[in-house]
């Protein structure tokens, strides 16, 4: 097995990274893969960059280039939901956009609106938050090019989409995982509540997210095989 793991800071898959035996490196369109083993299985680590079309065209490469049959992407989001808080993950059970028209691109293949976490590898993301003590919910993921961080802009999502949380790549992955027959599964920590409240961005760890999301991974990764 094959699994394509992408973040789009550089923080968020360096710890991964450093897990990986038999490493090597290379670089395509601006993005450096790293190939390695964890666990008895194939590994290819990025850091996507930020943005749909960022995480769209890694996707590909992850796929075409090499060969990834899951698609793993983990990073942080606002939160939209009142059933968890800032730290707490959301599993996406389904993953969309929130500023395009989604009619019009399920017109397309993979001819959807809304993409749906491969229900093996949520159900193993589940069970290694729980294991770790990681507090999660199997939820829903809205994707846009725009950092929500006004009470105005979350409201008017909330309304339209019911998001539990909102972010900037989910939704690219997930579209351009489907449109190859790949199973993917997008994880976020709520790193701030996506309005103007006085809990911002610099008081989340990144890091200690990053850590945490490398111990899920992991035990991912052992149970899926």
């Amino acid at each position: 097995m094959v699994y394509g793991i992408m973040g789009a800071l550089d923080i968020e898959v360096r710890a991964l990274c450093e897990k990986l035996t038999d490493v090597t490196a290379q670089t395509c369109a601006g993005v450096t893969y790293h190939l390695g083993a964890l666990h008895g299985q194939r590994l290819v680590v990025c850091c996507a960059g930020m943005g749909k079309a960022n995480a769209a065209s890694t996707t590909q490469v992850l796929i075409t280039r090499y060969g990834a049959e899951r698609i793993l992407f983990s990073g942080i989001a606002g939160n939209m939901s009142s059933a968890i808080g800032i730290g707490d993950v959301v599993v996406g059970k389904t993953v969309f956009y929130h500023d395009a028209e989604l009619r019009m691109l399920a017109e397309s293949a993979p001819y959807l609106e809304a993409y749906e976490g491969d229900p093996a590898m949520l159900a193993a993301a589940l069970d290694a938050c729980r294991a770790l003590g990681v507090t999660a919910i199997a939820g829903r993921i809205a994707t846009g090019d725009r950092f929500i961080g006004d009470a105005a802009t979350k409201a008017a999502i909330a309304e339209r989409c019911h998001p539990d949380c909102v972010e900037m790549e989910g939704a690219a992955v997930a579209q351009v995982a489907a449109r190859n027959g790949v199973p993917s599964l997008v994880l976020r920590a709520m790193s701030d509540n996506a309005d103007d409240s006085p809990h911002k961005l610099t008081e989340f760890s990144v890091q200690r997210y990053a850590d945490t999301a490398t111990a899920i991974v992991e035990r991912m990764i052992a149970a899926l095989g």
